[in-house]
């Protein structure tokens, strides 16, 4: 299969869940042509991809795009990086990759020095924003090489800043986002579980309307996304390392979201206590 076109830009979009298929639709529609692999994904995986408009290639097929974007979870960053490194040192061609995983600065580092020896471009990416409309962050010597990507259908921002720039603002950005719903999540539960709940809300909401707002949407929509959250807190603690104390804050996340990705009764606790503030 062919994977190159003169007149479109080839994507390789490693990744096919909610996120990457987003972006891999934005690409198409965008003029791109998109290609992923779906080597041992799920059927639900290959499902969101072929509707997306992506199309299925082995590794050095990937390995021939102009621009390959790692959108995977956290914790298999690193892997991804590995297990494309052959087929990128076999490359002809040289394709831009651009690491957009929600990972600590040294860790977007270790993919850095993974790809390498195969004289890959490297970028620094960070995505911020729901799959329906995300911004990507870009750093490092090699970002302005993926700006094209901008005029295929991506919202695309180059920071001034060396690779660990983009992943240190989608750290901290997602540390005030998420590390505030674990918050919001941990103290309704306890509140719930103490008789509380009601008049902790009315306070809120009397007190700080903006933040029962932003709570009331944002904690229902959390549940589903708790487990891939886990190693994303475990990032964002060391991303402000073992010497300061409030790197506890995000262990401690972690560990929420790892038991709310288990504990029904606690999720539907949740999104029960938020939906009646709707009514």
């Amino acid at each position: 299969m062919q994977v190159t076109d003169a007149k479109k830009p080839t994507v390789a979009l490693l990744g096919a869940g909610n996120m990457g298929s987003a972006v891999g639709h934005a690409l198409t529609q965008g003029g791109a042509q998109v290609f992923t692999s779906l080597e041992g994904r799920s059927a639900a995986s290959a499902k969101r991809a072929q509707e997306a408009g992506m199309r299925d290639a082995s590794l050095d097929e990937l390995a021939t795009c102009d621009f390959i974007l790692s959108v995977v979870p956290p914790a298999v960053a690193v892997e991804t990086a590995r297990r494309l490194a052959p087929a990128l040192e076999r490359a002809s061609r040289k394709s831009v990759y651009v690491d957009c995983n929600a990972i600590n600065p040294d860790t977007v580092r270790t993919v850095a020095q993974v790809l390498d020896p195969s004289g890959t471009p490297f970028v620094d990416g960070a995505i911020i924003g729901l799959p329906a409309a995300p911004k990507f962050y870009l750093s490092g010597p090699h970002a302005p090489d993926a700006q094209p990507l901008g005029e295929a259908g991506l919202v695309i921002h180059v920071l001034d800043g060396p690779i660990g720039a983009a992943s240190a603002l989608k750290m901290s950005y997602a540390g005030i986002t998420k590390g505030l719903t674990a918050i919001g999540s941990a103290m309704s539960l306890a509140a719930m579980r103490n008789g509380a709940g009601d008049a902790l809300f009315a306070e809120l909401t009397e007190s700080q309307p903006a933040l029962a707002a932003w709570l009331s949407r944002n904690v229902p929509r959390m549940p589903p996304k708790a487990y891939r959250w886990v190693a994303e807190m475990e990032e964002i603690a060391q991303f402000i390392g073992e010497e300061f104390a409030e790197h506890r804050v995000y262990e401690g996340a972690a560990g929420l979201y790892a038991r709310l990705a288990k504990d029904r009764d606690a999720t539907d606790a949740l999104e029960r206590f938020f939906a009646e503030r709707d009514k």
